[in-house]
């Protein structure tokens, strides 16, 4: 075969590797899982904005820029929202930094599958792909910007949160619902319960969609308590948090999980 041939041909297939043509999820190394990540378009801003998790401006919520919007395989329907995952470019030295340092990212976000593009060149996001798409600012921690996508290691860990959980009250009267942000420990919320000071027991609230939770009762000129359970069982108390003249749209701090 003539040489320049097989130059061309050795650039074509590691450019294919490169955008995970052979892509196939990998197992498990110390803890570590496999997964790709590319970054989040400086001009969408759909991971600090609004998003799949209810969240709204997630820079108003504590989350500061390590966010992340995950695939359909780690969205699990919103229940992952707020969990917590280390995250470091590995086994690509161009575009990894040097260490392949890591950086701890919240999930905030859900990132669409594309069945226009195939999962190996644009469409990262398809399942059954494990997929981050990080912030901007956080990407650049683990890799070059201009690597696009790059191969990475994750794995769950605790959630580290400064203060106590919040609780934003949004919905009507008859539509109560309340979005619990700044969750420690375990990050990501399952169940959710409140309790008003004329109800006479606890009311268990319904996941509405991402992490906003929703009741059908008229809890106006009630002080309320909330009681939130977290992906690994853990249950915390918050008594008292809202007094009684609350407002929709403000938020309100608990105690914090340990």
């Amino acid at each position: 075969m003539d040489c320049r041939l097989r130059i061309i041909l050795c650039f074509v297939i590691l450019t294919w590797l490169k955008q995970g043509a052979c892509y196939k999820q990998k197992g498990t190394y110390n803890g570590w899982s496999y997964a790709y990540a590319t970054p989040n378009a400086p001009a969408d801003d759909s991971d600090t904005i609004a998003g799949a998790c209810g969240y709204g401006n997630v820079q108003r919520r504590s989350y500061g820029s390590n966010t992340a919007a995950v695939s359909t395989a780690l969205f699990n329907n919103g229940l992952t929202c707020g969990a917590c995952f280390q995250i470091r470019c590995v086994d690509d030295p161009q575009w990894c930094l040097t260490g392949s340092p890591s950086v701890v990212i919240t999930t905030t976000n859900f990132c669409p599958p594309n069945y226009a593009l195939p999962g190996d060149n644009g469409g990262w996001c398809n399942p059954p792909r494990h997929h981050f798409e990080i912030a901007p600012l956080a990407f650049e921690r683990i890799a070059f910007w201009k690597a696009g996508i790059v191969p990475i290691q994750y794995k769950r860990v605790k959630c580290q949160r400064e203060g106590g959980l919040h609780f934003t009250i949004e919905g009507t009267y008859f539509f109560f619902l309340v979005v619990v942000t700044n969750v420690g420990s375990a990050g990501d919320v399952v169940g959710v319960s409140v309790k008003g000071s004329r109800t006479g027991g606890w009311v268990a609230m319904s996941r509405n969609w991402g992490q906003i939770w929703h009741s059908n009762i008229n809890l106006i000129g009630q002080s309320l308590s909330f009681e939130v359970t977290t992906s690994d069982g853990r249950r915390l108390t918050s008594y008292a948090v809202a007094p009684p003249q609350w407002q929709f749209g403000q938020t309100f701090q608990g105690r914090q999980f340990l």
